[in-house]
């Protein structure tokens, strides 16, 4: 069976495969056609970065740029392990045909090195430190891509949804947390043709496997297990217990993140409401019973009765952004923050502790005023129709900044959608009277911020992170 990560099998000519992909890239552009020469990870890619109007020719965002790289990237957990991945990779990358490349777990490309001269050629479609890579702004491409499916992954060529970017040919794998299970971010080599061969997709995987190992290494054992819940940005959360990971269905995520966020227990009453909310009826109970007599079989003692309640300490990505946002670290609270809490739920319990975490940290993110705090949550899916964050950040902005365009279209792109083009806006980002206030329609402190405040209920279309 080939393996269908691998981008060609062995045996087949560079250039043929080249051309034939090209033709079928073309066709899904111009008629929406695929063909069955795309591999079905490609496949699925250029439907993603379609949907999320990937730019064919534009390059890649940059989203970090000098001190606020420099601080951001020393504070990740990846910065840790760049030794390992120079020593393992730093070779193949300084040959003068490869780019070693590390990016966090929303794509934003930390570390790029290599030959000079591969590194200038790179530099001309923003492949650099600061750059944001994941699929909705790059399009295909083998680190983005490797972070959305969670799995290593080769992108060929004209695999690549960007034009600008079918001269490469990248390898990478996503690097977890070995302790949670999270996504910490993922290891690239990028460079020619000859990287489709099956030893480079080995070799990333290696490497990524390699920095899990040292990250776990060191650190003090704890008595019991180690046991993390992972739910936000996904539709079904993640358990991890000592390394073994389980991925839950959709309502034993739920049932899983209720008894998390209540340590103290739930009672059988309780839970039905928390889970079905006014849906509940006669069967319900007997319904939830059957829920959690199925989740018992899989995560065993943990899951305790009279009350239900977990039985181990379980750190969960929830609580760790909600710690930092009580301390006032919003940076923290941010980074932690990869997405509403199950987001297709509709679960009372956890549309309330959604709900709760996001309004928090938008409130933080607004009061705090820092332009680097505003951009990110601009630039996330559930915070890019956010009209107030587009105004806050193009008043933080000084008026001659050179990345004041972008924001200041979206706030005339936000306030045509909400209807709001004839109400004048000044400089410091206040709204004063028009006619479709004086109207009686919603005022801008108001309908406003409602319509533009970026939030989504639990059938809204956004998807999480599978």
């Amino acid at each position: 069976m080939v393996n269908p990560w691998l981008a060609m099998a062995s045996g087949t000519d560079p250039a043929e495969r080249t051309r034939t992909v090209r033709r079928a890239h073309e066709a899904f552009l111009t008629e929406g056609a695929l063909s069955s020469a795309v591999r079905p990870v490609v496949a699925e890619s250029w439907r993603r970065s379609a949907d999320a109007r990937v730019a064919q020719e534009r390059n890649a965002p940059i989203d970090l740029a000098d001190d606020a790289l420099d601080t951001y990237r020393a504070d990740h957990p990846l910065a840790r392990v760049m030794p390992l991945f120079r020593e393992l990779l730093g070779t193949i990358a300084h040959d003068g045909a490869h780019l070693l490349a590390v990016c966090d777990e929303q794509g934003r490309l930390l570390w790029v090195e290599g030959h000079a001269g591969v590194r200038n050629q790179a530099e001309r479609m923003n492949f650099v430190a600061g750059a944001r890579w994941d699929e909705s702004h790059a399009g295909t491409n083998a680190p983005g891509t490797a972070l959305t499916v969670d799995h290593a992954v080769q992108i060929f060529a004209t695999e690549h949804f960007n034009r600008s970017v079918q001269p490469w040919t990248c390898a990478a794998a996503p690097v977890h947390d070995p302790h949670t299970g999270r996504l910490l971010g993922a290891v690239d080599i990028t460079g020619g043709d000859h990287l489709a061969a099956p030893h480079s997709l080995a070799l990333v995987q290696a490497t990524a496997r390699a920095a899990e190992a040292q990250l776990g290494a060191g650190e003090p054992r704890a008595r019991g297990p180690r046991i993390s819940l992972t739910a936000l940005g996904r539709d079904e959360a993640l358990l991890v217990v000592d390394g073994r990971r389980l991925r839950l269905g959709r309502r034993h995520s739920e049932i899983m993140v209720l008894l998390a966020g209540h340590p103290e227990g739930l009672s059988g009453d309780r839970l039905t409401l928390e889970l079905y909310g006014p849906r509940a009826d006669d069967r319900s109970p007997v319904t939830l019973r059957a829920e959690l007599s199925r989740l018992r079989r899989l995560v065993g003692p943990l899951l305790g009765s009279r009350p239900y309640r977990l039985c181990a300490p379980v750190s969960t990505d929830l609580a760790d952004a909600a710690e930092a946002l009580a301390s006032g670290d919003a940076y923290t609270a941010l980074r932690a923050y990869t997405g509403p809490l199950l987001p297709l739920s509709e679960a009372p319990g956890v549309c309330r502790m959604r709900r709760v975490l996001e309004d928090g940290l938008r409130r933080a993110v607004l009061s705090h005023g820092d332009p680097e705090l505003l951009r990110r949550w601009a630039q996330t899916p559930w915070g890019e129709d956010d009209l107030e964050v587009a105004e806050a950040l193009l008043t933080a902005l000084p008026a001659h900044a050179p990345g004041r365009a972008v924001p200041a279209a979206r706030v005339r792109r936000l306030r045509e959608l909400y209807g709001l083009a004839g109400v004048a806006q000044h400089g410091d980002g206040a709204h004063h009277g028009s006619s479709a206030h004086n109207g009686g329609g919603p005022g801008p402190g108001e309908g406003a911020e409602r319509q533009g405040s970026g939030h989504r209920d639990a059938t809204s279309p956004q998807r999480g992170r599978g």
